[in-house]
């Protein structure tokens, strides 16, 4: 932690604030992406992508999931969701998942997980729509385990009004990423179903 305080209190000397770009940055924002992923501390969006402040609007969370609308009366990921597309204008959406995943683990290994009731309960969104992949799984790569989950949480997105509007609209995009922590190799959800990576 030592090392996170030094770096965030030396912060103001280690970037120029006095370029125009920060002020720009308080006045409003403007990101191209919402960017939906994992709190995985090894998947950091910006690093990935290479965006600069400003540029990507994020929603982290385990197992990069999206509750289906209506699921939840409040919740933090409807709510960036609608912000995202009716305030900010966003015209892409990433949902990015990634190899090592913990919560996919737990999940493709049917995990005991009572001891930590949110965990399991927020899991629990995700069970219904990976049980063709989970029955009978010990085998199944945990990658076809993300990727499925992928899928599945852009056919979530989907269920949103708000979605729906802009895709049938043509003001929005959808995108489903499988990241690979140990290679750094990002493959993109095709047409055909398929992740593949493409040359850069």
């Amino acid at each position: 932690m030592k090392a996170l305080l030094d770096r965030a209190r030396s912060f103001r000397r280690r970037v120029d604030f006095e370029s125009g770009e920060y002020q720009k940055l308080a006045e409003g924002q403007y990101p191209e992406a919402l960017f939906i992923t994992c709190s995985d501390s090894r998947v950091i969006p910006a690093l990935i992508t290479g965006a600069r402040p400003g540029e990507i609007f994020e929603l982290r969370n385990a197992g990069n999931i999206v509750p289906s609308y209506g699921q939840h009366a409040a919740g933090g990921e409807a709510a960036t969701i609608e912000y995202a597309l009716e305030v900010l204008g966003v015209q892409d959406v990433v949902v990015c998942g990634h190899s090592h995943c913990g919560a996919m683990g737990a999940l493709r290994s049917g995990d005991d997980l009572t001891a930590l009731p949110g965990v399991d309960a927020w899991l629990r969104l995700a069970r219904p729509s990976l049980a063709p992949v989970l029955t009978g799984s010990d085998e199944l790569p945990l990658s076809d385990v993300v990727q499925r989950n992928v899928v599945n949480q852009l056919a979530a997105l989907r269920s949103y009004p708000v979605v729906r509007q802009r895709l049938d609209s043509d003001r929005l995009r959808l995108h489903g990423w499988y990241y690979e922590v140990d290679t750094g190799q990002v493959h993109e959800l095709d047409e055909d179903g398929r992740f593949r990576v493409h040359a850069g």
